[in-house]
C-alpha cells in the first residue's frame, strides 16, 4: 500500500467534507474568526493533500529516494499539528493551542525542502 497516497485521499476528502460543514452547517454557531481559522486550515489541508499525492506518484518512479519519504511525512505532519490545531483552535477557542500551529508550518516548509532536494534523485 502507498501510504502517501492513501493520505492524500484521506486527507482531501475530510478537506472537502470540513469545508463543506463549515460553509454551510457551522455559520450561525461560530464566530467570524473562528470561521476564518476552518477556511485557512482547509486550504492548508487540501494543499498538502495534493502534494501528498504527487510524493505518492514519484516514490513510483523512485521509489529509494529517502528524501521523498521525509518529504511525505513532514507533509503528513504538517496537515495534522497545522490544520488539526486550527480546527481545534476554533471549535474549542482554547487559545494556547495556536502555539502548535507553527509547528505544522515548520513541517511544512520542511516538506517542501525536501521535495525540492528530491529533484537530486532524478536521473
Amino acid at each position: 500500500m502507498n501510504i502517501f497516497l492513501a493520505l492524500s485521499g484521506l486527507f482531501g476528502g475530510l478537506g472537502v467534507g470540513m469545508g463543506a460543514f463549515a460553509a454551510h452547517g457551522l455559520r450561525t454557531y461560530l464566530s467570524e474568526g473562528s470561521l476564518q481559522l476552518l477556511e485557512t486550515a482547509v486550504r492548508y489541508q487540501m494543499i498538502h493533500a495534493l502534494a501528498l499525492g504527487l510524493v505518492a506518484i514519484l516514490l513510483t518512479r523512485l521509489p529509494s529516494a529517502g528524501v521523498l519519504w521525509a518529504a511525505g511525512w513532514a507533509f503528513g505532519a504538517g496537515v495534522l499539528l497545522f490544520s488539526g490545531s486550527l480546527y481545534a483552535l476554533a471549535f474549542t477557542g482554547i487559545r494556547w493551542l495556536g502555539a502548535i500551529t507553527p509547528v505544522g508550518g515548520v513541517a511544512f516548509l520542511i516538506g517542501w525542502a525536501c521535495l525540492a532536494l528530491s529533484a537530486r534523485a532524478v536521473p
